[in-house]
């Protein structure tokens, strides 16, 4: 990516420095939040579940419309943004979200459950690929880890804060008023992000970074012509490299979602715990996931010459282990259920395969790289929500089988892993 206003990294004025950190910081606090409108139904099944009369499919079936219509709004989302606008598209996507989980919080049945959930997925998938393209244009390779490990941190983060405040609303005022006023808190916090924030150096009067990594500076240097219209899908899609990413991305996110999918329901029903205790033992789960995005970028950057793959690999073999471990444990034992998912919870968040997908588009094609990979990872984390739900309800609940199949999964994301040399 050229441009005559282009400096060195190095060179670039302090303004410059003090808006990227702007640009990333807004994008953090916002996304803190973001998953109030996206996942709360994981602290809420067993309320929802029951409030309902739903089994397990039917929640399945609720979960697979939420991760495809999230994975089918990374695809359009990311690429849209780069057209029209990356900060527009993120405001567009917090404020439908709300719209959307509102209509969910009148569901009487599945189905008018799983429509306005797979909705909201659509919509708010609007709030991560065009901000992975944003961040792209402020921090390039070298430093772009540390970047996306704090975006993984607020990742993590609103997983626990959702998981906090939906089973805290869930528990007192009922499941619905989780759907219907949470949301809102992300809805006003993207108008401030829009406010806040400028898709890239140029529009805040700066000027660009060179990008001096030959993995990300590789396809900025591709002709511009070729990324006209649908070119980036073209390129991307002809990479075999990225591809396997993408189906790494996807084995990650039957376990990452799998476990939040279920091990809720797990430790209600099999271990025995109240709702209370159910919380407690599976919000370390997302603090695991908070803790480790910025040391696997710091590590990264500082001692792994920008490398991503030394990590996931790391995060898989780590992952897998702990998983069995679950599979395995006596549920009724709260220490130890707790101490393991949150084992488990730093072992699948040291994974920074959204950076990967980033570096390989490079700052042209960073949102429809990254909506591409995510759009695979919620493809696969619909079908382990269908097939898993099937599998608990017509074969007598066999949740350890479940585990070890997830674990399995991380054992053959090594082996594809190990192509994929970014």
């Amino acid at each position: 990516m050229s441009s005559i206003n282009a400096v060195r990294f190095e060179d670039l004025p302090r303004a410059y420095h003090l808006f990227k950190w702007r640009v990333l910081l807004a994008f953090a606090v916002f996304y803190l939040f973001a998953y109030l409108g996206r996942f709360s139904l994981y602290p809420l099944g067993p309320l929802v579940k029951d409030g309902l009369g739903l089994t397990n499919v039917d929640i399945a079936i609720i979960w697979a419309m939420l991760f495809w219509g999230f994975a089918l709004g990374d695809v359009f989302h990311g690429r849209l943004a780069e057209a029209f606008g990356l900060r527009l598209w993120v405001m567009l996507g917090a404020v439908l979200t709300a719209v959307f989980n509102w209509a969910t919080s009148f569901a009487v049945s599945p189905l008018t459950m799983a429509i306005p959930l797979g909705l909201a997925g659509f919509v708010n998938a609007a709030c991560w690929a065009p901000a992975m393209s944003m961040i792209s244009q402020w921090w390039p390779r070298s430093r772009r880890g540390i970047a996306l490990g704090i975006v993984g941190t607020a990742s993590g983060g609103a997983m626990l804060l959702m998981w906090v405040l939906a089973g805290w609303v869930g528990a007192e005022w009922g499941w619905r008023a989780a759907f219907r006023y949470l949301p809102l808190i992300s809805a006003v916090l993207g108008v401030a992000f829009y406010l806040l924030v400028r898709d890239r150096p140029a529009d805040a009067g700066l000027p660009e970074y060179v990008e001096e990594d030959d993995v990300s500076a590789t396809p900025e240097a591709i002709d511009p012509a070729r990324l006209r219209g649908l070119g980036p899908f073209r390129i991307l899609l002809s990479d075999s490299r990225f591809l396997l990413a993408c189906h790494v991305k996807g084995l990650e996110n039957v376990v990452r979602y799998g476990l939040t999918t279920w091990v809720a329901i797990y430790y209600r029903e099999v271990g025995g715990f109240s709702i209370e205790s159910t919380v407690f033992v599976t919000v370390l789960l997302p603090v695991g996931y908070l803790i480790a995005p910025p040391l696997a970028g710091f590590i990264s950057d500082h001692f792994l010459n920008s490398q991503r793959r030394p990590l996931v690999i790391s995060s898989c073999l780590a992952s897998a282990g702990i998983i069995a471990a679950i599979a395995l444990a006596p549920p009724s034992n709260e220490i130890l259920g707790a101490v393991l998912l949150l084992i488990g919870g730093v072992a699948m968040g040291m994974s920074p395969m959204s950076t990967v997908s980033v570096d390989m588009g490079g700052r042209r094609m960073a949102g429809t790289a990254s909506g591409v990979l995510d759009a695979h990872g919620y493809l696969y984390a619909g079908a382990q929500a269908i097939v898993f739900g099937v599998i608990l309800d017509m074969a007598g609940s066999p949740w350890p089988i479940v585990f070890l199949a997830m674990a399995a999964t991380r054992i053959v994301s090594v082996f594809m892993m190990r192509v994929v040399r970014v």
